[in-house]
Parts: C-alpha cells; structure tokens; sequence
C-alpha cells in the first residue's frame, strides 16, 4: 500500500440548523459554520489507520468547490493526512461531475485505495462514488463497517438491510464508508499549526479537462413539516383504536 486517496467534502456543520430562503429557491448558507461531511471524516480517519499500522502509505485527501474550501483541507491535514489538493470551482458540482473530476485526479495520482463517505449531508445522493468506480473500471464496496487489507486485496464488512455482508475486492478500489466503520480523531492545536506547512496543491476543472454539466435543477426547496403534538394513550387497546382512526393499521 503506497498510497490511499480520500474525498472530502465541504458541507454545513451537522450541528447547524439551517433554514429555507424565502424564495424557497435553496437553503441559506451566509454566515453558518461549515465542516468535513462527516462521513468523509471517517474515510480520511481509516485511512489514517492504516497508515499507522505500519503501511507507511501516503495519505493524500482531495477536494472540489470554493476557495474556502481549503479551510477543510487543511482540517484533513491537521487530522494526519500528508497533502492536499483542493479542484477549484464556484460552480455547484453534482455526483457525475464530482467523479469525473475524482477520476482524473485518480489518474495522476494513481493510489491503490480511493475511500470517500458513503454520502454527503448535503444532499443525500450516495451516488459519486459508485459513478467513479465505474468510471474508473475497479470495484467497489459501499456501506463499509469494517476494513481489513491483505496485500493487494481488501475484506470489506457492508451494512446492508439484511444484516452484514463481507465481500472482498481487489486493489485498487473504491471504498465507501459508513457511520460504524471508526470514530475519528480530534485535532488538536499544534497539529493544526503543522498542517500549515504541509503542501496544499490547488487545480481548476479546466486543467483536468472536466466540463461541469447540470442534470438536476431544484425546482422548490421546503423545510420539513412541523411535527404533530403526541397522544398519551392508557393502554394497548387504546392504542390500536388510535392508530385505526388515522388510517394506519
């Protein structure tokens, strides 16, 4: 294992509550906190980890959107990773584009281990990493709880409705990873000042020869309905009288 590639993504910090713009044409993002997609953190944190088991791998996290996001990078390099690379754009970035744009830096870099969040909090789509598994023509494992590497081949313990699933998947791939898969580290002071002075690469689209496409366009965006006031019930008949008035049983 010489090198592990992993994406990381600026979104709102998840303790953040955001609102609806009046227009309802999105969500408002002035002045809130943003931070590393959470599950992204976990990725960069197993990374990470297998460095530190002896693989001397060089951790490598990757980047697309504004300048700013180099505030989040440099949260990954504080985290242990020893470069960066932010593509920059001001343009939104949907899945297709992200692992078009993933891919080519892939192509440069050329890691054995490409890990990622199984999804964005932002969005939801759980797509960009299954897009550029595909792209990349090399497997995949999404929903990772658990990773263990044996030379040029992984084990990978998936979360899927039933239950577990182990599959095993050869180098190099792309992992995505999930909620139970680690707890990532807390940066601490003095390694955010050394990550100062770790490299922090920045690229536009244009150099990698990816043209940003629109698929999707939000046509409203509503904040979720208000949440109904309980009912105490007495007791279990009471209970299934209640659920039968509403219609739900």
């Amino acid at each position: 294992m010489k090198k592990i590639l992993v994406c990381i993504k600026r979104v709102v910090d998840y303790n953040v509550r955001v609102r609806v713009k009046p227009d309802e044409s999105g969500v408002m993002l002035d002045g809130l906190k943003m931070s590393v997609n959470p599950f992204d953190e976990i990725a960069l944190e197993e990374a990470l980890r297998i460095k530190e088991r002896g693989t001397n791998a060089e951790v490598v996290a990757v980047s697309i959107g504004v300048a700013d996001t180099q505030q989040q990078l440099r949260t990954a390099l504080a985290m242990g990773a020893d470069r960066a690379i932010l593509v920059q754009t001001d343009q939104p970035i949907e899945p297709l584009t992200a692992a078009q744009t993933i891919l080519a830096v892939v192509r440069k870099e050329n890691p054995d281990l490409v890990l990622l969040g199984k999804q964005a909090i932002d969005d939801d789509a759980n797509q960009t990493g299954q897009m550029l598994a595909a792209l990349w023509d090399r497997p995949q494992a999404t929903y990772a709880s658990k990773l263990e590497l044996d030379g040029a081949k992984a084990t990978v313990t998936r979360e899927v409705d039933a239950g577990l699933e182990t599959i095993e998947v050869d180098l190099p791939a792309v992992v995505s990873v999930d909620l139970r898969l680690n707890e990532p580290r807390y940066v601490k002071l003095p390694d955010i000042m050394k990550a100062k002075k770790k490299p922090l690469d920045v690229v536009s689209l244009e150099s990698l020869g990816v043209a940003p496409a629109v698929w999707l366009k939000a046509v409203k965006t509503q904040p979720p309905a208000q949440r109904q006031k309980g009912v105490m019930v007495k007791d279990v008949a009471e209970l299934v009288d209640a659920l039968k008035k509403k219609g739900l049983i």
